[in-house]
């Protein structure tokens, strides 16, 4: 639940703020000024083996450069956070003056069954009338909703079309093998339907700060991002009340447990964010709190 004060400040992004930086564009070829200092590797570590887990962290300040990564570079289940950049390639490459995002596409019980996620597309009214492509966009990124996002999928392509979209963007890294829920198994090792820290940071970025996407396209992705429903506990949880955040959870199998986005201090640039962290029983619960904890690191390391 956002306090007032983020509630205020979201509307204000909304309105003003955000406006400034979409026009503005933002580069996310600079060079990194400052990597992580000694303390802030430390409380990285000791959360990392505090909570038992691996841990990926990407932190970025887009206005004075300073960065901080740990594992930045580093193999993790992507989980669900591949839904943004999956919508990111239906606004850039399938619609091109809304009329695709008003198509109405209509599904079965079968696709909800298949995809284990519908607390949208799984809706009586939504079942039997069918949803826009643009509602689809919201409900796979505002609610997670992993039928629209195989529907998404489907009309794509298929998953490997998000791989063709991140390399597109200059990301080397990301990629996406399988349909929801397959693609949460999450085993160690596995290279298939996984990202870096620093390379899915960066997509994020590009795709609500930079120029990937036109200007249009760009506010509404991130509205998507910033009415986020699943990310209470994660990112938010951790960083001060008066930032605005505007975020992507995932949640796997091997308690993968990762959250990416942009956080806006108030009258200040944008912050890029990527927390993603998995454990060795295939059985673990997904640590929302190493994800909170770790947002606080990194709000005092780059503010």
């Amino acid at each position: 639940m956002l306090s007032p004060n983020r509630n205020e400040s979201r509307r204000a992004v909304l309105t003003g703020g955000l406006g400034a930086v979409l026009a503005a564009g933002a580069s996310t070829s600079a060079a990194y000024a400052v990597g992580p200092d000694g303390a802030t590797r430390r409380k990285l570590q000791a959360l990392e083996r505090d909570h038992a887990v691996r841990l990926g962290v990407f932190g970025w300040n887009t206005v004075t450069g300073r960065s901080v990564a740990h594992r930045g570079d580093e193999r993790f289940p992507m989980c669900s956070v591949f839904k943004t950049p999956a919508v990111g390639a239906v606004l850039r490459d399938l619609d091109h003056d809304g009329t695709f995002l008003s198509k109405v596409i209509h599904y079965t019980e079968q696709d909800i069954e298949r995809a284990k996620g519908a607390p949208v597309t799984g809706k009586p009214e939504n079942l039997a009338h069918g949803m826009t492509v643009d509602a689809l966009c919201g409900a796979a990124i505002s609610f997670s909703d992993n039928t629209a996002a195989n529907l998404l999928l489907e009309e794509l392509g298929g998953p490997r079309s998000v791989t063709r979209f991140c390399r597109s963007l200059g990301d080397t890294v990301t990629r996406l093998d399988r349909w929801e829920p397959e693609l949460n198994s999450a085993e160690p090792g596995r290279a298939t339907d996984t990202t870096s820290p620093r390379a899915i940071g960066e997509t994020y970025a590009r795709l609500v700060l930079g120029r990937a996407l036109e200007a249009g396209d760009r506010k509404r992705l991130t509205g998507w991002l910033l009415a986020n429903t699943t990310g209470g506990k994660r990112l938010r949880a951790g960083l001060p009340d008066d930032w605005t955040v505007g975020d992507k959870t995932g949640t796997g199998s091997y308690g993968t447990a990762n959250d990416v986005g942009i956080a806006w201090q108030p009258g200040r640039g944008p912050i890029v964010l990527a927390v993603l962290s998995t454990k060795r029983d295939a059985d673990a619960e997904a640590d929302d709190l190493v994800v909170s904890e770790t947002a606080a690191v990194l709000a005092k390391a780059l503010a």
